[in-house]
């Protein structure tokens, strides 16, 4: 960044040199710039009136002098209104003339007049910003002005503005006159009537007093304002007069009437726009009718015919007005001002800012006015019009507050929300003068405060027109008796108050609404309580009394509540939504409750509107209460009235139930209050419907003169009284719950309240009318319309008592006396129950009960059949029936049938005969019949109980309650058993069980007898009595699986762990074996089926299919679990080893070895594994001769044909005395003294889990390094040889085993070449000891770090073995061997391989060049070094041509061997990558070590030339792409190929340009083939044909070409599918085709691969015949592998060829081996190709005449 100017200097600099140069103002593109702020119509009127009213003026007058027409000449008529308008028509505006009659200008005045925005600075005035008077310039050019005895003309110098000041006569006035030219002659006359509004405006708030207009010499207007004395308001206590701010505070608040009066001419209405369109219409009627048309359709409320109308009333007006022009009109208008002086309290800094921003310091005070039109005086100015009202409205259209305006001594635009204007002459407006500023911080908050205090005065006028109203409430008042304020008074104000309202609404303030805002804002906040004056139904009071009803609460009357006329308007609504005036509330109802009884007609609105309330859930039932609690009624009735407190009343009459007439408790309210009230509303209220109960209960509390009752209404005294109350009880007896007739019964039952012949009686000493069986008995009387059943429920008898019949009618039958009344003699048991059955239902209970204790009937005697003279029960005889007589039971003697529809049956029944012996009776008769040996009566009660099971419902009988046997047993007569201890089931013997004899099987049911028992009792005996056979056991097992659904998971568990299975040794033995030669095992621990491979280890047991099912269920499994197999083999190994041998013990442990992830769960299974000797170990045996050579080599690749065999021994050993092999060399050293794992991987892991060791942590090394070798040339080539593939090495090795990477290598690891190397190994704890000599070894120095030692001929296995151990945490010989393989392999041979070696041999491109420029730079500095030494020689000359030649030195820079150029093409490249190419290099070995080589290394980077180097960017590093994922990539081409499902096959020929030469262009030949047939192969492959073959000159069928080729198809459909094994292909990707002509061999259509017959045909067909397939599956699988490598790249391109040649590389091994497999000779090359050794190659270079022919 550059340096910061001082510009502090630099500005001191140009005021101290520079030169002085003043600013030029354009002044008229200034002035007109400023004119363009002002917007208004008579913006130039309005600025002359404002400086006559800062000069405090009364009179201001305006003329208008004009110019005749030159075109229209004057009328000759004498008439002054046809001058006039002929001048209002035609003449042109020739200038203004203002005169006013203020004070004079003085000298700062006249100065101030001559410049630009220099206000007055006096802060009483209303001017501010000093560019008012320049608003004349809007239409005048060169303006004059005179004042007292100057005046001053303005004139312009092109763009100047210049002055010239003349002294006036003293004869002449000194009033100040501004004389204003007009700047163009053709300006018409203005529209007079907006003048004149304009004018009337502008007297409102100024000091002016009159405003005359002139046009030439008439008078069209005069205006002249009168006040009246101002009248002193005071401050309410309640309105706080200071602002928010504090800057302002109200002092005095004054209220004043003023008064304009205005006369003006005719003309001044006349519409001369108007009258021209009157005329023009009558020329173009259909125009004028368009017009309307249009506007109507905007205005759909208003018809076409009322427009016309209201234009013909305004042409004839118009016409009428242009009659006479000069007709004087003359109006008065009544204004109301509200005053306040403001005392401003303005800070000295606030001030100071002020004072900046307008150029005048701020008003010590200042005033605030509101000016609103009052109702009585809007009247009286209504009423004092003349002539036409409309007209006098539009003169005064700006001044009738309609639409409130803020005044700056003159209207603005800025509108107030209220229909009040605000003067505010301190406000500070924008410079335009139509609107206030409020985007400046300090004049903001100045007019804010403002505009507050117009709030607060508008407030205060709200207060004085309130306290108007509430005055002239209280002198109507005064003349009546009643000084409360009626209806009649409030609803005469009402009016007036709708003015004040739609007066002080606010609605939003135009254009800035904030200033609406802020006056509102003021208007609610200055008051100190959050109330307001408002009239009321009880007269104007505070809005915090007031209440708005929104619902008819007729019945409190003494609540304020707002007029239903005032609720809609504006300011009520806004009162509602601040909450200052709120709903009547409860508390409100409560307290007029409080004050004033109500009447009938009051409570009957308060009942129903409290219930309506609470029925809807807008009052709860605390709020009901408490209302009523407080509510009483005025009960007057005959002459006297009562109190009735509501809060005592609990229940309302329904006279449906209790007439109105009968007395009711105090707590009832009385009909006549609730009749006209709903029930719901009453029992909302929270009343009830009086019920009968406690009514009854009142009455009874009233007898006997205990209550005010009078005796004439006594229940129990009263017979007339009970006749009429017992016919109400009847009526509402059915509606009565139980529980309610209970206590009537109880309250009627133990009083004398029937009334009988003989008095008053208790029920039960009365009877009824009907009964007459005894002529002295007290039937009751009197009663009508009473329900029988009611009286029968109060205990009046319809029968006489039962000891009354036994003492009358049985005595006198034992006397021999007939009865009287009823005809009786003597009575049997038939005879009383003849009786009793004919007055049956109504027999009191009591008389049941004795008839059922008393023994009144005798039996028949089982013998006879005779009568018996014993008397029974009726409960202890049975029907006379004949099948209870075959069962030997009592039964009743009865003469004749006894039928069931009889009334002596039923009531036989009832008293308790039986009709049936009960279950257990039944049981009783078979137990005992059988225990006597009567077989035939246990027979006849069997058959009866099955006959009559469900007809006598003996279906309900709980048998499990039966202890009595009965029920006979199979096999056994005698034996009975009770129905839970015998069974259906026959299979149920096998445990013991006794089963039902088999003909009651069906019945089983019905005697409650099961088929099955219980399973947790057949478990018992299970378990108690195991089987001892396996026929017992098949048995026993297989009956319990035909139950095994009803096993639960506690008898599973216990059957499971339980030895109950036996384990025999014959499976056909049907004796029962002795004890001893029986083991049991629980079902856990069996496992069933043959056991083949477990058997000798496992108890495993077969008993058939059925039992089985039941062992599983318990346990039983078929094969022992992973954990079941390692508890076994660690708790009995050497058992387990000799029953399974070496092969499939080493099985189990792979098993086991699988399943470690889930044994290592089990803490305590591992705990034992690790202990046990399970695990298999392997000890070599070797002989003395091998020994000595193990230990005296000095080499350690002895070859092994040279050892002896050595023995091997396995043993079982627990996990920590078998060691892992982890080096084979150390191994072979140390094999005699080594037990070791078996080497399998996951053996291995699954023995170090255990505790086995690995052999690299049992060995102890040591060793000795020879002295450096002097020549260290080698290192630094072997270090970056080892870098550069660690790099390709550790790619592919999972992140967590490797423990450096390539970068630490590089920076941490040294090479040191060295002249020996031996190493010495020992093993852990033992004095056995190795030798041998090494080529290279890691060691580490504190000081030098790591470095690797290697000798002058090291072996790759061995660096790679020393460098593993760095870079893997657990090398394996594999990694060690992969690691050798790239240490040396050369990179081409790497990226034939698929290792992508791009990078690396871009660096060493570039290290190269690098090397060969610095050489370059080298010998060119020498060069210049020898020039400078020639030229220092003594004797030397510049000039001597040996100073120029002598020492020159040639160094050319070697070029690329540009004829040595590789070959290029697809098999070229296969040669190369596997080998085959000719060339003379060495491996890299060769040239560490020393070798020599005239060839380039195979690592060197290629040819390149200059051009090259210029193109070729900065080597980058970059991404090595692994074999692994190219591999991927090959597999998911192979599997991306599918089967072609079409039956035809089409494409266009495509002709591709390759962008990777310019020589040879991909082309692919059209196809046109149709499907034929398919092979017989399996699966079958699809054939194609050509539809050239099928027409001319062909004409093939598909017919005859499979005829002929049947055979040779499917031999070719054969090579195909073992081609697609070999690439792991499915086979229904492979299609035959056959063409006559055309050089395609296959080609892939949408990775469907397509093979040519014809080529198969013509190659390969005859050999395939002699069973000689190699040369075709060689070609073919080259071919296949090409069409594969099209899944990945479309075209013929270099990418398409290395994936090619990568399928071949990958997949070659196999075609090797599907020949070997087929065992015929090396396939066969063409001449010419290039001979190599035996290998995959030799195959390659057999294809290289198939290069042009694919695709």
């Amino acid at each position: 960044m550059g340096s910061h100017l001082n510009y502090d200097a630099l500005r001191a600099q140009a005021m101290g040199t520079g030169n002085d140069e003043a600013v030029t103002v354009n002044t008229r593109a200034l002035i007109d710039k400023v004119l363009a702020r002002y917007s208004g119509e008579w913006t130039t009127l309005r600025e002359l009136l404002q400086n006559a009213a800062d000069a405090s003026a009364k009179k201001v007058i305006i003329r208008l002098d004009t110019i005749p027409s030159s075109t229209v000449p004057a009328p000759q008529s004498s008439d002054p209104s046809a001058r006039l308008k002929h001048v209002l028509l035609y003449h042109t505006l020739k200038s203004y003339i203002v005169e006013n009659d203020g004070e004079p200008f003085g000298a700062a005045d006249w100065t101030r007049l001559k410049k630009i925005a220099e206000g007055n600075p006096d802060e009483t005035k209303i001017g501010a910003f000093g560019v008012g008077f320049y608003s004349v310039f809007a239409d005048c050019e060169e303006p004059l002005v005179s004042s007292g005895k100057e005046a001053l003309a303005f004139y312009w110098r092109g763009d100047a503005l210049f002055t010239k000041r003349l002294q006036l006569r003293e004869t002449q006035s000194t009033n100040t006159t501004f004389v204003l030219p007009m700047r163009s002659s053709t300006s018409p006359v203005p529209q007079l009537l907006s003048l004149c509004q304009f004018l009337a405006s502008s007297l409102t708030f100024v000091g002016l007093e009159t405003i005359e207009l002139w046009l030439d010499e008439w008078k069209l207007l005069r205006l002249n304002k009168v006040t009246a004395p101002s009248l002193e308001l005071g401050l309410p206590t309640s309105i706080d007069g200071k602002t928010r701010e504090g800057l302002m505070k109200i002092t005095q608040v004054t209220k004043e009437a003023a008064q304009i009066h205005a006369r003006w001419l005719k003309g001044v209405e006349w519409k001369r726009v108007a009258l021209g369109m009157s005329e023009s219409s009558t020329k173009d009627p259909q125009s004028t009718a368009s017009l309307r048309t249009f506007f109507s359709r905007l205005a759909p409320g208003v018809t076409n015919a009322s427009a016309e109308k209201v234009v013909r009333e305004e042409q004839a007006a118009q016409h009428a007005i242009s009659a006479n022009l000069l007709e004087e009109s003359n109006a008065t208008l009544f204004l109301h001002v509200n005053r306040a002086s403001v005392r401003t309290i303005v800070s000295h800094k606030f001030g100071s800012e002020l004072e900046r921003a307008t150029k005048k310091p701020p008003p010590a005070t200042t005033t605030v006015s509101l000016l609103t039109a009052s109702y009585d005086e809007h009247t009286a100015s209504a009423s004092t019009m003349s002539g036409a009202e409309r007209t006098t409205a539009d003169i005064f259209a700006s001044v009738v507050p309609t639409k409130g305006r803020i005044f700056i001594g003159f209207p603005t635009n800025q509108t107030t929300g209220l229909k009040a204007h605000i003067s505010t002459p301190s406000v500070i407006p924008t410079v335009e003068r139509e609107s206030i500023d409020l985007n400046n911080r300090c004049i903001r908050t100045w007019n804010v405060e403002l505009l507050r205090v117009a709030g607060i005065v508008a407030r205060l006028s709200w207060h004085s027109e309130m306290s108007g109203l509430r005055d002239k409430l209280l002198r109507s008042s005064e003349g009546g008796s009643n000084k409360e304020v009626t209806a009649k008074q409030v609803s005469a104000l009402v009016p007036e108050t709708l003015f004040l309202l739609e007066t002080f609404a606010f609605n939003e303030s135009t254009p800035l609404s904030e200033v609406g805002t802020l006056v509102e804002e003021a208007f609610w906040t200055c008051s100190k309580q959050m109330s307001i004056d408002i009239l009321s139904s009880r007269g104007v009071l505070p809005s915090s009394r007031v209440r708005y009803m929104s619902e008819d609460l007729g019945f409190v009357q003494g609540i304020p509540v707002l007029p239903e006329t005032l609720v809609n308007t504006s300011l009520i609504k806004r009162l509602r939504d601040y909450g200052v005036i709120t709903d009547v509330t409860i508390t409100d109802i409560k307290s007029e409750l409080e004050n004033r009884p109500l009447d009938s007609s009051q409570i009957q609105r308060f009942l129903t509107w409290v219930g309506h309330k609470a029925k809807k859930n807008e009052i709860d039932s605390v709020i009901v209460r408490s209302l009523l609690n407080v509510a009483v009624v005025s009960d007057a009735e005959n002459g006297s009235s009562r109190i009735i407190p509501l809060g005592q009343i609990t229940n309302f009459l329904n006279p449906a139930k209790i007439p109105a007439e009968m007395p009711i408790p105090p707590n009832t309210m009385p009909f006549k209050f609730t009749k006209s009230i709903a029930r719901p509303d009453l029992e909302a209220v929270g009343w009830e419907d009086l019920q009968i109960v406690p009514w009854l209960k009142w009455l009874f509390q009233q007898i006997g003169g205990k209550g005010d009752l009078p005796s004439e209404q006594d229940l129990t005294q009263s017979a007339s009284f009970a006749g009429t109350l017992l016919p109400v009880l009847s009526k509402q007896w059915d509606g009565l719950s139980q529980s309610s007739k209970a206590t009537v019964i109880e309250l009627m039952t133990s009083r004398t309240t029937m009334p009988t012949k003989f008095g008053m009686r208790r029920p039960a000493e009365s009877y009824f009318p009907s009964v007459k069986l005894f002529d002295d008995l007290p039937n009751v009387v009197g009663l009508h319309s009473v329900k029988d059943k009611m009286l029968a429920a109060f205990g009046v008898r319809k029968t006489v008592d039962i000891g009354v019949v036994f003492d009358r009618l049985l005595a006198s039958s034992a006397s021999g006396q007939q009865s009287t009344g009823s005809g009786t003699g003597n009575w049997s048991h038939v005879d009383l129950i003849k009786y009793l059955a004919s007055v049956q239902q109504d027999i009191p209970a009591n008389d049941i009960k004795r008839l059922r204790s008393t023994p009144i009937c005798p039996s028949e005697l089982s013998s006879t059949a005779s009568t018996s003279t014993k008397r029974y029960l009726v409960s202890e005889l049975f029907i006379p029936e004949d099948n209870l007589r075959r069962l030997g039971l009592p039964l009743l003697q009865w003469p004749g049938p006894l039928r069931t529809g009889m009334t002596e049956y039923k009531l036989l029944i009832h008293l308790g005969l039986n009709t049936a012996p009960t279950y257990p009776g039944l049981i009783n008769i078979m137990a005992s019949a059988a225990s006597s040996g009567d077989s035939g009566l246990r027979d006849r009660a069997l058959g009866y109980l099955i006959n009559q099971f469900q007809l006598n419902g003996y279906s309900s009988f709980d048998t499990t309650t039966v202890i009595t046997p009965y029920l006979p047993i199979e096999g056994s007569e005698k034996r009975l058993q009770i129905p839970q201890r015998c069974f259906t089931n026959e299979r149920n013997t096998i445990l013991g069980f006794d089963i039902l004899r088999r003909d009651l099987h069906l019945h089983a049911s019905k005697f409650g007898v099961s088929i099955n028992p219980p399973m947790v009792e057949c478990v018992e005996r299970l378990l108690k009595n195991p089987p001892t056979t396996h026929r017992n056991a098949r048995e026993i097992f297989g009956y319990f699986a035909s139950r095994v659904t009803q096993l639960d998971d506690n008898n599973v568990t216990k059957i499971g762990s339980s030895a109950i299975v036996p384990l025999t040794k014959s499976r056909n033995s049907d004796k029962t074996e002795h004890a001893e030669k029986v083991k049991y095992v629980a079902p856990n621990d069996c496992f069933l089926g043959d056991g083949d491979k477990f058997a000798d280890i496992f108890d495993y047991v077969d008993f058939g299919q059925d039992a089985n099912v039941f062992l599983l269920k318990c346990g039983s499994k078929h094969e022992p679990s992973t954990q079941e197999l390692a508890a076994k083999v660690a708790r009995e190994p050497a058992r387990v080893y000799t029953s399974l041998e070496n092969s499939r013990y080493l099985d189990l442990l792979r098993t086991l070895a699988d399943s470690w992830p889930t044994l290592k769960k089990n803490k305590s299974l591992v705990k034992d594994m690790k202990a046990s000797s399970f695990l298999l170990g392997y000890r070599e045996l070797v002989s003395k001769n091998t020994r000595r050579l193990s230990t005296t080599s000095k080499h350690e690749n002895v070859d092994d044909e040279e050892d002896d065999a050595p023995v091997r021994t396995a043993e079982l050993q627990s996990a920590s005395k078998i060691t892992v092999n982890n080096d084979m060399i150390t191994y072979s050293q140390f094999r005699e003294h080594l037990l070791i794992a078996p080497m399998e991987e996951t053996l291995e892991e699954f023995y170090i889990s255990l505790g086995s060791p690995e052999l690299s942590d049992l060995l102890e090394q040591q060793h000795t390094v020879g002295k450096r070798l002097s020549d260290q040339s080698k290192a630094p080539l072997l270090q970056r040889l080892i870098v550069e593939r660690s790099r390709l090495y550790l790619y592919d090795q999972a992140r967590e085993t490797v423990s450096h990477d390539a970068k630490w290598i590089e920076k941490s690891l040294s090479v040191v070449f060295v002249q020996s190397i031996s190493l010495r190994k020992s093993l852990k704890g033992t004095s056995i000891r190795r030798s041998s000599a090494k080529s290279a070894m890691t060691s580490y120095e504190r000081q030098e770090g790591f470095c690797l030692n290697v000798t002058a001929e090291f072996d790759y296995f061995q660096v790679a073995q020393a460098l593993s151990g760095l870079l893997l945490k657990r090398p394996r010989i594999q990694q060690i061997m992969m690691l050798e393989m790239l240490l040396a392999t050369g990179l081409h041979k790497l990226k034939a391989k698929g290792y992508n070696v791009e990078r690396i041999l871009r660096q060493k491109a570039y290290e190269a060049r690098m090397a060969e420029e610095q050489r370059r730079k080298q010998l060119e500095q020498e060069q210049q070094d020898l020039d400078r030494q020639r030229n220092c020689l003594p004797g030397d000359f510049p000039e001597s041509p040996e100073s120029k030649h002598a020492l020159q030195i040639d160094s050319p820079i070697p070029q690329a061997d540009q004829s040595n150029q590789r070959p290029r093409g697809f098999f070229a490249k296969i040669g190369k990558s596997l080998g085959i190419e000719d060339r003379t290099k060495t491996p890299i070995r060769n040239s560490l070590v020393g070798g020599s080589t005239n060839g380039t290394s195979d690592d060197a980077p290629p040819p390149y030339t200059q051009q090259d180097v210029a193109k070729r960017p900065t080597p980058q590093p970059e991404t090595v792409t692994q074999p692994h994922k190219m591999q991927q990539n090959l597999l998911n081409a192979i599997q991306a190929s599918r089967s072609h499902d079409s039956s035809t096959v089409g494409s266009k020929p495509v002709v591709t340009d390759v962008k990777e030469t310019h020589s040879y262009c991909d082309s692919k030949p059209a196809q046109d083939m149709v499907y034929i047939s398919e092979t017989s192969t399996s699966p079958p492959v699809r054939i194609f044909l050509a539809k050239e073959v099928l027409s001319a000159p062909y004409n093939m069928t598909s017919a005859n070409f499979l005829a002929a080729n049947a055979s040779a198809i499917n031999a070719f459909a054969g090579i195909l599918h073992d081609c697609a094994d070999i690439f792991r292909l499915s086979r229904n990707a492979v299609h035959i085709v056959y063409d006559v002509q055309g050089s395609t061999i296959a080609f892939n259509l949408n990775k469907a691969l397509f093979f040519n017959y014809r080529y198969f045909e013509n190659l390969h067909l005859e050999k395939v015949q002699q069973k000689n397939k190699s040369d075709a599956l060689v070609y073919w699988s080259i071919t296949m592998a090409h069409e594969l490598a099209h899944n990945i790249i479309a075209d013929h391109s270099a990418q398409h060829s290395y994936y090619t040649e990568s399928l071949v590389i990958q997949f070659f091994p196999a075609v090797a081996a599907k020949i070997a497999a087929l065992g015929n000779a090396t396939p066969s090359l063409p001449s010419g190709s290039l001979q190599v050794s035996a290998g995959p190659s030799n195959a390659v270079q057999s294809l290289s005449r198939l290069v042009d022919d694919v695709d």
